[in-house]
């Protein structure tokens, strides 16, 4: 990149998790630019996300990194400032850039990418919106009192991820959207389990505080690392309710093609083996975080990889 395009806030400088190096040279407006860009920063970011894209129909495959790439650059926006205020402003920056998107005025190389997918599958604003919601909640929000309050936060933070699936699959309708609902608010509370300590880094807690309550475990505890049979109980809690989501949520691969039904199940089966890691750790995710061991992850890619093969 020649110079800084015109189009980004001086903010953006103060922190450079974002590629910022690998944009489109400054004029370049053109689809193809935009694309592989979006295909540069999914490919260097989370290898479980190109594990699955590689299983994806290659019809689809860079519709799903201009996705990708949106929730890429949203989430970097909102976590890697080290700055609830300038988060909070490079989010509204976001969110306009989003409607001018919407608007047919499109300067981000993430929006020109994206424009083409919204308009190929017929994409409304709401799912990409409450993403935002989600990102601006973390900023002000640091605890959650009951087991509802942090569903209506992953209602934000994971469904919309659910629902753009399956508008790129070319779902609409509400009981695949509630069954996608189900996986996705599953695989964000596994991940909340997995993270205890490093989100109580960040100064949040997920673990809903009434749950706390039920089994006489205090915020004190937990910021001390206290790993006992309260703690173990508390996490038992989560991961059994976590799980039956994960179970409701394996129905929507009998509603949707076969193109996309393995990778469906693949991203349910692979956040049910968090559960089971956390399990096995006897539900200490203090002391050490739980993780897929990377065999663990080639085995499940393998024995999907192997039914997609068997389906053709």
């Amino acid at each position: 990149m020649s110079q800084l395009p015109d189009y980004l806030p001086e903010a953006v400088l103060r922190f450079n998790d974002l590629a910022l190096d690998a944009l489109p040279d400054a004029g370049d407006t053109s689809v193809a630019s935009a694309s592989r860009y979006c295909s540069r920063l999914a490919r260097r970011h989370y290898e479980n996300f190109i594990v699955v894209s590689g299983l994806l129909p290659g019809v689809l495959r860079q519709h799903f990194y201009h996705v990708y790439a949106y929730c890429r650059w949203s989430d970097d926006l909102a976590d890697e400032t080290g700055d609830t205020g300038l988060s909070l402003e490079l989010l509204e920056w976001w969110d306009a850039e989003l409607q001018a998107c919407y608007d047919h005025s499109v300067r981000h190389p993430v929006f020109i990418a994206l424009r083409e997918t919204i308009d190929r599958f017929e994409i409304p604003i709401t799912p990409f919106r409450d993403l935002l919601t989600a990102f601006r909640q973390d900023q002000m929000v640091t605890r959650y009192r009951t087991y509802a309050d942090v569903l209506e936060y992953c209602r934000y933070s994971a469904n919309p991820v659910g629902h753009l699936v399956l508008y790129l699959c070319g779902y609409r309708d509400r009981e695949r959207q509630a069954l996608s609902d189900a996986t996705c608010t599953a695989l964000q509370l596994a991940n909340f389990w997995q993270d205890v300590r490093v989100d109580l880094e960040k100064g949040r807690i997920y673990l809903p505080l009434e749950d706390l309550d039920r089994y006489h475990y205090t915020e004190a505890d937990l910021e001390s690392g206290v790993v006992d049979e309260r703690f173990r109980e508390l996490m038992a809690y989560q991961v059994n309710r976590t799980r039956g989501l994960f179970n409701e949520g394996l129905g929507l691969c009998g509603l949707v093609d076969g193109r996309v039904r393995l990778d469906i199940e693949l991203f349910n089966r692979c956040g049910a083996a968090i559960l089971d890691q956390i399990e096995r750790q006897r539900y200490d995710v203090l002391s050490r975080r739980p993780i897929l061991s990377s065999a663990r992850k080639t085995g499940l890619f393998l024995k999907y990889a192997l039914k997609r093969l068997w389906i053709r």
